[in-house]
């Protein structure tokens, strides 16, 4: 049996694998710090917690191959490719077979809203859509509109109004 991968480990290798792309290092390190902290705070299991992390460290795994592929990273093509990319960098992590299955799959639908599976695909989605709104400079609008219709955890909603709204950080 495999030495199980810490989640430090899967960094290095997440940031040896992105040779030296500032964007998408720093992108995957934000992500991983809000999914971090919204599953700490939302009290998922420690099982739970690990699974969120390491998918938020390889959610953009596909995102080099797709801007040579496609000349783009487009959310459909980030989940079709992710799939294959994030078992193949996985097979030898030592982690859980169901974990690396759920991984998996949250990397391959971590642009999909409609149906949100689970808490850890809800974190994951909140997490990333708090980088991509700073990012990509989303209007206060798409982010009034976004707490509305994807936001669902307390502590996103918190994070979102306090970063996006000027602290206002009631909850629905």
């Amino acid at each position: 049996m495999a030495i199980e991968m810490t989640l430090s480990e899967l960094m290095v290798k997440m940031i040896e694998y992105s040779r030296g792309n500032l964007h998408d290092i720093r992108h995957f390190m934000k992500v991983y710090a809000f999914a971090k902290t919204i599953a700490e705070c939302e009290g998922v299991s420690p099982d739970q917690q690990k699974t969120i992390e390491a998918a938020a460290i390889l959610h953009d795994i596909a995102c080099p191959l797709c801007r040579k592929k496609y000349g783009n990273t487009n959310g459909k093509h980030q989940e079709m490719e992710g799939t294959g990319l994030t078992e193949d960098f996985l097979k030898d992590s030592g982690l859980p077979k169901e974990m690396i299955r759920r991984i998996v799959w949250l990397v391959g639908h971590h642009h999909t809203i409609d149906p949100v599976e689970g808490i850890d695909h809800q974190i994951l989605l909140e997490a990333d859509y708090l980088v991509n709104a700073e990012e990509s400079g989303y209007t206060e609008e798409n982010i009034r509109k976004t707490e509305e219709k994807l936001f669902q955890t307390r502590t996103g909603i918190v994070l979102l109004r306090s970063i996006y709204q000027g602290g206002q950080t009631e909850t629905k």
